[in-house]
């Protein structure tokens, strides 16, 4: 989850004048780059191996 302290440290790194859309889309990569360090944190990450297994399935 996005916490406030990370996303003003965040802002300091927007040019100064933008949007709200940029902002937006701005808070939405903070978030999903936290979610993927959280995931790694906790192991819910594949494999190379792993991934080329699932890969071969759907690509049959």
């Amino acid at each position: 989850m996005l916490t406030k302290t990370r996303l003003i440290q965040s802002l300091d790194k927007l040019p100064e004048h933008f949007s709200i859309d940029d902002l937006v889309d701005h808070a939405v990569l903070i978030e999903k780059v936290q979610r993927g360090l959280n995931d790694i944190a906790s192991d819910r990450v594949n494999s190379k191996n792993n991934a080329r297994k699932k890969l071969a399935k759907w690509l049959k």
